[in-house]
């Protein structure tokens, strides 16, 4: 079964891959005529080049879902090495800060100097946890609050990020990690289908609880390594 699955994930990623390959030619020549009605001598004129915008921005669309799913595909067996978790987020909260103060969200973190260490690519754990970030973010429309919180417990290490946004509906609750499920217009549905993806590879889990009109957590677990 695993086989078959990986089968059809190199088959669908190689789909993928050519279909970006048109994409970038067609959002080539609409930037080609684009430029042609740049200098709109007409009403006629206007609305072409109206129509050309909203294509460019389907196509660029498009590409954006090409690229999300092929991330997705993409993730299997991962190369890990022991590492900080603490330095992992503190270098994510710094990279993240300035879209948070745009966004009137204010960043805390609550870690423990004593964290074993665990076993990351970080590349793509830094990937899972924006993908938290972004998606608390998004919760949050008025600003609010986001807190991480790290612990150790019967031999993992246990890290949260809790929001204080809008909240999940019970109904969706059990959703939210499917492949393209999304609740949000033009969103692809992969964020969080990869963030759960990405922990598995890190012989971890992922879970989430939420109130709708409260906030929501989610808490991922990772083995500490063995010292």
């Amino acid at each position: 079964m695993h086989e078959q699955y990986a089968a059809l994930a190199e088959l669908a990623g190689g789909f993928i891959h050519e279909i970006k390959n048109h994409l970038g030619t067609l959002g080539l020549n609409l930037q080609l005529l684009a430029e042609d009605f740049q200098d709109a001598r007409d009403q006629r004129e206007r609305r072409a080049l109206a129509r050309v915008h909203k294509l460019q921005a389907e196509c660029q669309r498009l590409t954006d879902v090409a690229n999300d799913f092929l991330r997705f595909a993409r993730i299997k067996e991962l190369p890990l090495a022991p590492a900080e978790l603490g330095k992992v987020i503190e270098e994510m909260v710094d990279f993240f800060t300035p879209t948070a103060k745009a966004a009137n969200i204010d960043i805390k973190t609550y870690l423990p100097a004593d964290l074993p260490q665990v076993a990351l690519h970080r590349e793509m754990f830094e990937q899972a946890l924006l993908n938290l970030m972004l998606n608390a973010e998004q919760a949050m429309p008025e600003g609010g609050s986001m807190t991480f919180q790290a612990a150790t417990e019967a031999g993992d290490v246990v890290l949260s990020l809790i929001d204080t946004g809008t909240g999940i509906a019970p109904e969706v609750l059990p959703k939210i990690f499917e492949p393209f499920f999304s609740t949000k217009s033009g969103g692809s549905g992969l964020g969080l289908a990869t963030t759960r993806k990405i922990v598995a590879a890190h012989n971890g889990g992922i879970d989430v609880q939420s109130e709708v009109g409260k906030g929501t957590k989610f808490t991922i677990r990772l083995p500490a390594c063995v010292s």
